[in-house]
């Protein structure tokens, strides 16, 4: 008879830690992405330097990789850009503006962002293709990631439109070797 209550017992505790680890799981939406993206999560944890977002190319405030940015953004009616987005169509009332990145080396790069935004980065006047990109909608640190392969250390000018809001994080990083 003891031994049934304990097998009762044992069951009863591995259901109630299975659903309170399926539970905490459920709460964090940032975990169910296919890369490895704690160093991105660590940068958006910690407190942003402020920017203003810039009009123009030649207004677009610097950054760096490893730095986290609150980028204030404008009315995308009131940016020109360096070359036209790659998403054309623009939502009435989205936000854009300009940056421009220079990298110690070249490289693979991410460019994390907290909410829908399209992203486009700009060298020598042509555009950079992204490689990949990864997101999570319910997340916001990041939600969204995309890769570019990022040829010389001229500075790139990174291109944020179509924002749902007036401001937006964003931190850039080295792509991580992936491990197969």
């Amino acid at each position: 008879m003891q031994t049934t209550y304990v097998k009762v017992a044992c069951v009863v505790l591995t259901c109630i830690v299975a659903g309170a680890l399926r539970s905490a799981r459920a709460e964090d939406a940032c975990v169910d992405f296919k890369w490895d993206v704690r160093k991105e999560r660590a940068l958006f944890a910690a407190a942003p330097a402020y920017l203003q977002a810039g009009r123009d190319a030649a207004s677009a405030p610097a950054i760096a990789p490893n730095h986290l940015y609150k980028l204030h953004l404008l009315p995308q009616d009131k940016v020109a850009f360096a070359n036209p987005p790659t998403r054309r169509n623009s939502d009435p009332g989205s936000f854009a503006g300009l940056a421009a990145l220079t990298i110690p080396a070249p490289g693979s790069y991410r460019i994390a962002i907290d909410l829908p935004s399209w992203i486009d980065v700009v060298a020598n006047g042509s555009f950079v293709p992204a490689q990949d990109f990864e997101g999570q909608h319910a997340c916001s640190a990041p939600h969204k990631i995309v890769e570019f392969e990022l040829s010389g250390t001229q500075p790139f000018v990174l291109q944020f439109s179509n924002a749902v809001s007036d401001s937006v994080l964003l931190t850039v990083t080295a792509t991580p070797a992936r491990k197969f």
